[in-house]
């Protein structure tokens, strides 16, 4: 397997898309429905979208958490919903395994609305390490996996808008399920020996 990829490789790979269901979360009725569905899961990607902030000193808190099967991704619009009880115990429950990646970015950004600590979450950039892959990045680890690509063109679109445009549902739940679809990939494979 190629451990590492190019930009340039990355580049002419054909797009990815997530063909599931994209369920915008945007009630606490609609949260209890959807934390008891994913609560049925062992393992679900994850990830988090802040609104970009392009002035120095200013930040945003995060706007949108994404926990996806795989064929469901549900959106949680927390700019709107807060931080419901129902996420919070799915994040701390150690019986479901929450795989992302760079979660310490996640974390630091949630922590400024929620003072849980997440429970048994598995960050990709090291879980790959140990199957010979040096690269870090979602992009390029999917890229190298399953050689497609994954679009990064909504990261710094308005995650507070009043309506996410289809676009931005693709890109949020394309991240998500990327994470568990890797983790899935590799967890069939053997380690390399160091």
């Amino acid at each position: 397997m190629v451990n590492s990829i190019t930009k340039d490789e990355l580049a002419v790979m054909p797009r990815e898309t997530f063909e599931g269901r994209i369920i915008v979360v945007q009630s606490e009725q609609e949260a209890i429905k959807a934390i008891s569905y994913l609560s049925t899961f062992k393992a679900i990607g994850f990830d988090t979208e802040t609104r970009p902030a392009f002035k120095k000193g200013v930040s945003h808190q995060v706007a949108l958490m994404q926990l996806s099967t795989e064929d469901t991704c549900f959106l949680f619009r927390l700019n709107i919903i807060g931080f419901p009880d129902c996420l919070a115990e799915i994040l701390v429950n150690p019986a479901i395994k929450k795989i992302g990646l760079s979660l310490k970015d996640d974390f630091s950004a949630m922590h400024k609305r929620s003072l849980l600590v997440p429970s048994n979450f598995i960050d990709l950039q090291s879980f790959v390490k140990d199957y010979g892959i040096d690269d870090n990045g979602l992009q390029r680890i999917y890229g190298i996996l399953f050689e497609k690509r994954i679009s990064k063109g909504q990261r710094l679109s308005n995650w507070e808008a009043d309506t996410l445009s289809d676009a931005q549902k693709m890109y949020a739940a394309i991240d998500a399920w990327a994470c568990l679809r890797i983790f899935d990939e590799l967890k069939n494979r053997e380690k390399v020996k160091k």
